[in-house]
């Protein structure tokens, strides 16, 4: 008599919804292709916007079409705008902005898509730069110091910035937007 060994059977083929059943590429959505020059011409756009005065409606356009198909220069090009025109927004400025783009139609998506560029930002801003690590001096004490001047200062209003928009996006949109976020599976 053939014993068979119940610890070695795969339940998963026996259970439809199981992953093993179907592609796990369905669960990532499609994105169209963006060429870096659409998102340049995108980026020029918003700019007048923005020099015309509309900082919300230069928020939303940036917000509203992200890269999501775009290659990793399209996404640069694309983050250094969102930075530019939240950089440009007073502080009074952003909780009427946020509220008004949370109550729209959509609001909810497009804030989501603000949390996306927020961390992408501050992981940029993070990230040492070749001319911090190349002025790295050593100390009779045996320690290095680390010379910030030329280069590696804007990185801490950049994020200064980035964490006031943070703070003033999720007491508006609240904690959900972080998870839903971080669930996300498309980058920007």
């Amino acid at each position: 008599m053939a014993t068979l060994n119940w610890r070695t059977i795969n339940i998963d083929l026996l259970d439809p919804e199981s992953p093993a059943n179907f592609s796990i590429a369905t669960l990532s959505p499609q994105a169209s292709l963006v060429s870096a020059s659409e998102v340049q011409s995108l980026s020029s756009q918003i700019k007048q916007l923005l020099r015309g005065g509309d900082s919300e409606g230069a928020l939303r356009g940036a917000l509203e079409n992200p890269p999501y198909g775009g290659d990793a220069a399209a996404k640069e090009v694309h983050l250094a705008t969102v930075v530019e025109i939240l950089q440009s927004i007073k502080q009074s400025e952003m909780s009427p902005i946020l509220s008004k783009i949370y109550n729209s139609e959509g609001g909810v998506e497009v804030l989501d898509v603000l949390m996306k560029y927020l961390y992408k930002g501050m992981s940029h801003s993070s990230k040492p730069s070749s001319a911090s690590t190349g002025s790295m001096s050593p100390q009779p004490t045996g320690f290095s110091q680390i010379h910030a001047r030329g280069g590696g200062e804007g990185g801490g209003q950049a994020m200064s910035v980035l964490l006031s928009w943070h703070e003033k996006l999720v007491e508006i949109a609240g904690p959900g937007s972080i998870v839903r976020v971080m669930s996300d599976r498309r980058t920007v």
